[in-house]
């Protein structure tokens, strides 16, 4: 069902983003300078068409291999064309026909835009439920995007799971898409309207966490969130006691990654030479690393820059030779009690 009332929704239903009746499908985020730019160029016919939430340009991409999971009207596919070079290239994959003929008959507008010899994107018609159905090279992409369309589709594990496979090792998925803050009711699933407002296919997040981290991503790191609104009445009685988050979340393929932050007493620098992020790098919403300045770090995020495309862009002290317990203010915190706590429990106790 699913599949089908997207292609309905988003190829006849909706002719364009102002038919939206909820903000779920919409960018509230200000885009940072070279992605506004980057914006300005793509075709009006296009960007009359985008039903993205988030901002899916994450940071050193140039000369990259992109593949955009539901791309649609080829917005982002477009951005990301530009900020990859022609030495980059996008694949963007979509299942809406409506959708896809927008996006392929300004190709060439795009090219000549751009200025480019030879056009960097491609546009493929499939399903992304099925992404080993389409002549995808496995383990090839260096970043997997993907803007609000993870929850529009049933079979959400085979998603995570065929991006895992696609990916270089040290590669990312950098998607935005809808959460919620508990499991949606069956009843509510397949109504039409929900579904393609975002809202009824919403993982809840505690599920997310599950299925990105059985699918080999080990530690998903959330970037940006916002909550949101439901101004139509009659959509938000429907929804009544449930929460809704847009969030940007990036997924690393590295082995060795471990199930919670540890702490080996590790550090890094960062030199910024990132283009669009001099002064600081965000790895993610609390990992904020100024340019200069020694930033320690858990195992986990150690790896996720020393063994990926920033590496060049960091200095790294320390390695894994020593242990020292869950990373502060990171990590789980330990389950026992405190010394002096359990030294008052064990005097007030009697044994049995």
């Amino acid at each position: 069902m699913n599949i089908e009332n997207s292609r309905e929704y988003y190829g006849k239903v909706l002719s364009g983003s102002d038919d939206l009746r909820t903000d779920a499908c919409c960018t509230a985020e200000a885009p940072p300078p070279a992605i506004l730019a980057a914006m300005i160029n793509v075709h009006p016919q296009v960007r009359a068409r985008y039903y993205g939430c988030g901002l899916v340009v994450p940071q050193g991409i140039e000369g990259a291999q992109i593949l955009d999971l539901g791309s649609g009207s080829g917005q982002d596919a477009y951005i990301l064309s530009q900020l990859v070079g022609e030495q980059g290239s996008v694949t963007g994959v979509d299942t809406t026909p409506e959708q896809l003929a927008v996006a392929t008959e300004h190709l060439e507008w795009h090219r000549q835009k751009f200025g480019y010899a030879a056009g960097n994107v491609t546009f493929v018609e499939g399903d992304i439920e099925r992404l080993d159905l389409l002549d995808l090279p496995k383990g090839h992409f260096d970043v997997i995007v993907s803007n609000c369309v993870i929850n529009l589709v049933g079979d959400k594990a085979s998603v995570f799971a065929a991006a895992h496979g696609l990916l270089k090792e040290g590669g990312e998925l950098y998607f935005s898409d809808v959460y919620a803050d508990r499991r949606i009711p069956a009843n509510l699933q397949n109504d039409p309207v929900l579904h393609g407002e975002c809202l009824s296919g919403a993982l809840y997040w505690g599920d997310f966490q599950s299925l990105a981290k059985a699918a080999g991503f080990a530690d998903p790191r959330l970037v940006t969130s916002r909550p949101l609104g439901i101004g139509d009445p009659a959509i938000a009685a429907k929804l009544d006691g449930i929460a809704f988050h847009s969030a940007t979340y990036r997924l690393f393929k590295l082995a060795g990654l471990e199930a919670q932050c540890e702490d080996y007493g590790q550090a890094v620098r960062y030199k910024g030479t990132l283009a669009g992020s001099e002064r600081v790098f965000d790895l993610d919403d609390h990992h904020a690393i100024e340019a200069g300045r020694m930033f320690p770090v858990c195992g986990n995020s150690w790896r996720m820059l020393a063994d990926t495309r920033f590496a060049d862009h960091f200095e790294f002290f320390g390695d894994f030779s020593h242990h020292y317990g869950v990373f502060p203010d990171c990590g789980i915190a330990i389950p026992f009690a405190s010394d002096a706590a359990a030294q008052a429990a064990s005097q007030a106790a009697s044994c049995c």
